[in-house]
C-alpha cells in the first residue's frame, strides 16, 4: 500500500512532539488489522486547529520488535482532512499472530505497538480472554483501569462499549469530588473542532495510551461520543437554536471519532456504518451494535404502554436488527457474544406476567412486562427486545452472552423471556455488565460511603428482579458444557461440548463470589 505523498519541514521536530497522541490498533481479523496515529506536522498543526501542510507518513508491521522480518508497509498523507491522523487497514497478515508496527514521518519514529490478528476462522480455539471497559470521564479521575489492563500479558484484546470520551463542558459532569483534571476545550463539544481537540486529549493519557500501544481495541460508540442520550434526531444534551442542528453535530462527532480510533468502519449509500462481527477460530463470534444511530428518542421512566410497547418503535433500526439476527442464527462457533452499549436484562416496576395480567394492564395503560426504570436502556424499547428474544429462543441458539456498559457499577444477569416467571420459565442468555473506568456511581453521585446506596439499590433490584445480581465483584456462568467468567481479570472465554437443540441460559448457574 502506497500513496504519493507531500513533506513538510518542521523545525526541532522531536519523537513525543511528531507522535504526541501514541499509537493505536484495533479490530483484529485473521489477516488484517487496523493502525493507527496521529502526526503533528508542525508547531501550530494542533488537533481540531486546520493547520498544517500535507506530510508523508511511512508504515510498517513486522514479526518482530527490531523490525527484521516485515510483514507489510507502505506509505500515506497525513492532511487536514482527517485532522492528520492517519488509519490503515493493514492486510496480508497471518492468522492468530503477534505484530510489531510503527510510523515515520518527519524524520521521527513513532513508539512501537504491539498488536495481534484474530485465529483462522476454522481454528479450534481453546481459550479467549478480553478486556472489557466502558465510561471513562477525563474530568471524574485517572485512568487506572487502563493502566492495570496494559499490565497483563494473558489479553487477545480490549473491548470497549461506549463512551470512550464526555462531551461536558469543563465542570459539568465531574467525579465524587469534583474535577479531578479539567477538560480541553472549555466548552461543551459541538463543532468538528471541538470534538477532535476532546479526542485528542484523551489520546495523551498516559495509561490509555499504554493500552492502545499494547492491544488491538474493538470499539463502539455510546451516546457521550456525541451528547448524553442521543438518538437519530436528536438528544437529551442538545439544544436545538441554541446548540446548531443536531444532524451537523451528530456528524461533526462521527467524523472525529473515525478519525481518532481504530474502527474499521463501512459506508453504504453514503452513511457510515460500525455496526460488524469479529470472529476468533470455532470458539467464539463477537458482534458489537450501534444503539444510537438508528434509534427512537428514548422513553422516560414510567412510560405508558402506549410508549414502552409501540411495534413500531426501534433501538437497533431494521436493517441492523436483521443483521444481528441472521448472524446468531447462522454463527458456526460456540459463543455468541453481542457487544452491547446499555442493559439489555429487563429491569422493570412491577415484573407483570403477560398471560394474567394483560387485561388489567390494558385497561390501567401498564407496558405488558411492567414499567421501565430507564427508557433508554432496552426496557424502553421491547419490540426489538421481543424480536431478538424470541429469535434466540425458537432457534436454540445457546451461549449467548451480551456484554454491556453505561450504568457505571457491575452486573450479571440471566435473560429471561418472561421476567415475572423467573426462574422457572424460559431463558435465552446472561449479560455481564462492566462498571465504568471513572465515571460517577450513583454512590458517588450522592457523595455517600461505599456499599451504603449500592447494598440498598441491590436489594430493592433483585427484589423486583431476581434474575440480575447486582454489585457483583466476580460472576461465572458454566453452561452446556463451555465456560465462561468475568472478573477484573476480564471475561474468560473457554471451550466446551454444546448440547444440541437447547436453548436456555445459565439459571442457576450464575454466582456472585
Amino acid at each position: 500500500m502506497a500513496s504519493v505523498a507531500v513533506t513538510s519541514a518542521r523545525a526541532n521536530a522531536t519523537d513525543s512532539s511528531v507522535f504526541a497522541h501514541g499509537v493505536a490498533s484495533g479490530d483484529p481479523l485473521p489477516s488484517a488489522v487496523i493502525l493507527w496515529t496521529r502526526v503533528t506536522v508542525a508547531e501550530d498543526a494542533t488537533p481540531g486547529s486546520g493547520a498544517g501542510a500535507p506530510t508523508s507518513v511511512r508504515w510498517e508491521i513486522a514479526t518482530d520488535d527490531t523490525f527484521a522480518h516485515i510483514a507489510a508497509s507502505g506509505a500515506v498523507t497525513a492532511t487536514i482532512d482527517t485532522d492528520h491522523t492517519v488509519k490503515i487497514d493493514a492486510t496480508g497478515l497471518t492468522p492468530g499472530s503477534d505484530y510489531y508496527y510503527r510510523f515515520t514521518a518527519l524524520g521521527q519514529t513513532s513508539p512501537v505497538g504491539r498488536t495481534r490478528t484474530a485465529p483462522a476462522a476454522d481454528t479450534d480455539l481453546a481459550r479467549l480472554r478480553l478486556g472489557v471497559v466502558s465510561c471513562a470521564n477525563w474530568e471524574a479521575g485517572w485512568f487506572g483501569a487502563y493502566r492495570h489492563l496494559a499490565a497483563r500479558t494473558d489479553l487477545d484484546a480490549i473491548v470497549h462499549l461506549g463512551d470512550y470520551i464526555y462531551e461536558y463542558p469543563r465542570g459539568g459532569y465531574t467525579g465524587r469530588n469534583g474535577a479531578v483534571r479539567p477538560h480541553d476545550p472549555v466548552n461543551e463539544t459541538i463543532t468538528l473542532t471541538d470534538y477532535r481537540i476532546r479526542h485528542a486529549q484523551y489520546k495523551t493519557d498516559p495509561d490509555l495510551a499504554a493500552l492502545h500501544q499494547t492491544l488491538p481495541f474493538i470499539c463502539t460508540w455510546d451516546d457521550h461520543e456525541s451528547a448524553d442520550n442521543s438518538w437519530r434526531d436528536g438528544a437529551n444534551n442538545h439544544t436545538p437554536g441554541v446548540e446548531g442542528d443536531w444532524q451537523n453535530r451528530r456528524a461533526a462527532s462521527a467524523k472525529a471519532y473515525l478519525e481518532w480510533m481504530p474502527v474499521r468502519e463501512t459506508r453504504a449509500d453514503g452513511a457510515v456504518q460500525i455496526y460488524r462481527r469479529l470472529r476468533f477460530g470455532t470458539l467464539a463470534e463477537l458482534s458489537m451494535l450501534d444503539l444510537r444511530s438508528y434509534r427512537d428518542e428514548d422513553a422516560h421512566a414510567f412510560a405508558p404502554r402506549s410508549v414502552i410497547d409501540d411495534p413500531n418503535r426501534t433501538l437497533t433500526g431494521a436493517a441492523q436488527m436483521s443483521w444481528l439476527t441472521a448472524g446468531l442464527t447462522s454463527s458456526p462457533t460456540q459463543w455468541k457474544l453481542i457487544g452491547n452499549s446499555v442493559i439489555v436484562a429487563p429491569l422493570v416496576f412491577p415484573p407483570l406476567e403477560p398471560a394474567t395480567t394483560e387485561a388489567l394492564g390494558a385497561v390501567l395503560g401498564i407496558p405488558q412486562g411492567g414499567f421501565a426504570l430507564n427508557g433508554d436502556q432496552w426496557d424502553g424499547y421491547t419490540a426489538d427486545r421481543r424480536k431478538l428474544f424470541a429469535t434466540i429462543a425458537d432457534h436454540k441458539i445457546s451461549d449467548v452472552v451480551f456484554l454491556t456498559g453505561d450504568i457505571h457499577s457491575s452486573w450479571a444477569a440471566d435473560l429471561p423471556l418472561d421476567a415475572a416467571n423467573y426462574p422457572g420459565g424460559p431463558t435465552v442468555g446472561a449479560e455481564f455488565v462492566v462498571p465504568s473506568v471513572t465515571s460517577s456511581s450513583v454512590g458517588d453521585a450522592l457523595k455517600v460511603p461505599a456499599r451504603t446506596a449500592s447494598v440498598a439499590r441491590n436489594r430493592d433490584y433483585r427484589r423486583q428482579s431476581p434474575h440480575a445480581l447486582r454489585r457483583t465483584r466476580f460472576a461465572r456462568l458454566r453452561r452446556l458444557g463451555g465456560d465462561a467468567r468475568t472478573s477484573a481479570d476480564g471475561l474468560v472465554l473457554r471451550a466446551g461440548c454444546h448440547r444440541q437443540g437447547h436453548g436456555r441460559a445459565a439459571r442457576h448457574l450464575l454466582r456472585a463470589a
